[in-house]
């Protein structure tokens, strides 16, 4: 049996019109485990995720959509990066989302978004999202209200067509301190592997926090559905928050329960005594 830790380990789905509570407090899980023991009991997740994912390809009758959203430093790239460690890279593709192009712009607000929907038997991972219009356009005031505000129904009918149309949904707010961000954002001045993703608007985004607070709320109660539920994932701890969402991803796969294909009779006949 892989190492894990408690059944009872695990975050729950946002409930439709619950209002998430994101203090500092909500980063943090009190009596972790320690580093080495997660780290242990996630590369367990993640070598059964592979496997998981080889028969999900394989399968074929379901998509699976990992949305990642969260603050700058929130481990975004830190999560892409472990998961996608665990996938054969035939079966995963991953999309980055930053601000719309002038082609896109002459386009609804999600038109981008469906291009890159993983196909049956794919996951896809996207590095922000079709959240960023009722998040960064709501807080920077790039639209008014009478934009962004229907985004949230027109989100959650999209995600509810996909739903019926096989792909599973699985969306996760890594929730970072205010506290840990200014240390993470401090950290990366100094090391030049970093450095370079350092933006002005990450300041600029800093000083809005307490809207990001209140858009991010409004997006967890308005768009958590069961068949598309959000998960808050605590990320002030790098180990916690990588085993939360691996936790997670087995779940998923494993409630999909994904076979093999049986060999059609005709090849297996014709490949019998083939020379």
């Amino acid at each position: 049996m892989p190492k894990d830790l408690p059944a009872a380990w695990r975050v729950s789905a946002v409930s439709a019109g619950e209002q998430v509570a994101l203090g500092s407090n909500a980063a943090r899980i009190e009596n972790a485990p320690g580093k080495k023991e997660l780290e242990v009991a996630t590369q367990s997740l993640l070598s059964r995720l592979a496997e998981l994912q080889e028969a999900f390809h394989a399968d074929g009758r379901h998509a699976l959509l990992l949305v990642l959203q969260g603050r700058d430093g929130s481990g975004k790239d830190g999560v892409i990066k472990s998961v996608y460690g665990a996938f054969n890279p035939t079966g995963v593709r991953v999309a980055a989302f930053g601000p719309p192009s002038s082609l896109e712009l002459k386009h609804d607000f999600l038109w981008r978004v469906h291009q890159v929907v993983p196909p049956r038997g794919m996951i896809g991972v996207f590095n922000r999202s079709h959240y960023e219009d009722v998040l960064a356009v709501r807080v920077r005031k790039l639209a008014p209200e009478t934009v962004w505000q229907p985004r949230f129904e027109q989100i959650n009918h999209f995600e509810q067509m996909l739903h019926e149309n096989g792909v599973i949904i699985r969306k996760c707010f890594l929730h970072i301190s205010r506290e840990e961000q200014r240390e993470r954002l401090l950290a990366r001045l100094d090391d030049p592997h970093k450095n370079w993703k350092f933006r002005l608007e990450d300041l600029d985004d800093r000083a809005l926090w307490d809207e990001y607070t209140d858009a991010y709320r409004d997006v967890l109660a308005k768009c958590s559905t069961p068949d598309s539920p959000w998960f808050v994932i605590p990320a002030d701890e790098k180990a916690v928050r990588n085993y939360l969402v691996a936790r997670m991803l087995v779940d998923t796969l494993e409630a999909v329960n994904p076979t093999y294909p049986a060999m059609q009779q005709a090849v297996r006949d014709a490949a019998r005594d083939f020379k």
